[in-house]
């Protein structure tokens, strides 16, 4: 099945419908992820035939619980969820945070060919990020666990705003970790097209924010 077929199965699948546009910016991206892993070691995942389900409908998987106009992808990597969303998601203002030069100029190259205007690129570690403005949205996929994503990330949720943590199996232990004003709003299970492994959401508050 071509990368095109496998995202429109998806996409039906996910029920999200997407104009041509977008579907275009998702198999252009597809493939620029494949080009540069192979030199920049971008994902673990080498397959190519993957791409479509491991990468971009895991990432657009979480679309429906992004709720907000501003959105923060920690330790972005190859730009996942970050990149598929603010494709999705064109109204939505995205920022892709990572440490890893080599990864920003990919995100950077990414934005710049697939004309994303919504999307902005910085280097460096969140812990030390200071934007002018907080975010409404912080995702995170394979980053930390939650405690830790939650206490470096912290100072960047804006009140209301919500963590998205992308998880394979359901983070328990994880979850029991989590400081008391940390709230799980919701663990979400999601059935992503073509991954057979456990992938969960964990979407999080803080009770602070909130006062």
């Amino acid at each position: 099945m071509t990368l095109a077929a496998q995202l429109e199965q998806g996409l039906l699948v996910l029920g999200i419908d997407l104009p041509n546009l977008a579907r275009n910016q998702l198999l252009a991206y597809a493939a620029l992820l494949d080009k540069w892993n192979k030199t920049y070691r971008l994902t673990g995942q080498k397959d190519p035939s993957l791409t479509v389900s491991h990468h971009l409908l895991d990432s657009l998987a979480i679309l429906p619980f992004v709720d907000g106009t501003t959105l923060l992808d920690v330790g972005s990597g190859g730009g996942m969820p970050g990149i598929p969303l603010a494709i999705a998601r064109p109204d939505l203002r995205v920022v892709l945070l990572d440490s890893n030069s080599k990864k920003t100029a990919f995100l950077q190259q990414v934005a710049i060919e697939l004309g994303l205007a919504n999307v902005a690129v910085h280097c460096g570690r969140v812990e030390a990020y200071r934007p002018t403005a907080r975010f409404s949205v912080i995702s995170a996929r394979a980053f930390a666990d939650l405690a830790e994503l939650v206490t470096l990330s912290r100072h960047l949720l804006q009140r209301d705003g919500h963590w998205l943590a992308m998880k394979g199996l359901r983070p328990l232990g994880e979850m029991a970790n989590l400081s008391v004003d940390v709230v799980v709003d919701a663990v979400h299970r999601l059935n992503v097209p073509g991954v057979t492994g456990e992938r969960h959401l964990v979407v999080m508050s803080s009770d602070q924010a909130r006062h």
